[in-house]
């Protein structure tokens, strides 16, 4: 979320920084997670899910697990991409390819935070969500704005 903030009010360096370091403590949390609860088995990981979502919707499903995956696979392809690229040409890339990562990393910390999260997780995470939202309207709403209007 920090990055994401950075990144829209152009703070490109810190945001890069921020989106880095974000990724390899999450890739830390993936591994010790995979190590210490799950013992490497994608098995007990997917009954899991499973377990989670039947509580939370009912439904025994373990199949968000294999979206926690995509999301490894392109939060690491993102980071790269950034440091390969450079601040501009990241910042050049098509906008449907930045809306489409932001949208879906949206999707899964709302999911993480709100909807799987313990109570002070889900306030956490709409708080969040909620000043994100205002950064981000108050960037799109200024460069909407045409010179010489407030």
């Amino acid at each position: 979320m920090l990055s994401v903030a950075l990144w829209l009010k152009h703070r490109d360096p810190a945001a890069r920084i921020a989106w880095t370091l974000g990724c390899a403590f999450y890739l830390a949390h993936v591994v010790a997670a995979f190590q210490f609860h799950h013992h490497w088995s994608h098995l007990a990981a997917y009954q899991e899910t499973a377990q989670q979502t039947a509580d939370v919707f009912g439904i025994n499903w373990g199949g968000g697990l294999y979206f926690n995956y995509v999301f490894t696979a392109v939060w690491v392809a993102d980071a790269v991409w950034w440091w390969r690229s450079g601040l501009d040409g990241y910042r050049a890339r098509p906008r449907w390819v930045t809306g489409a990562v932001h949208g879906f990393f949206g999707f899964m910390f709302f999911n993480a935070a709100v909807v799987f999260g313990s109570n002070f997780m889900r306030w956490f995470g709409v708080a969040s969500m909620l000043i994100l939202v205002v950064i981000a309207a108050s960037r799109y709403r200024r460069v909407a704005t045409p010179v010489g209007r407030f």
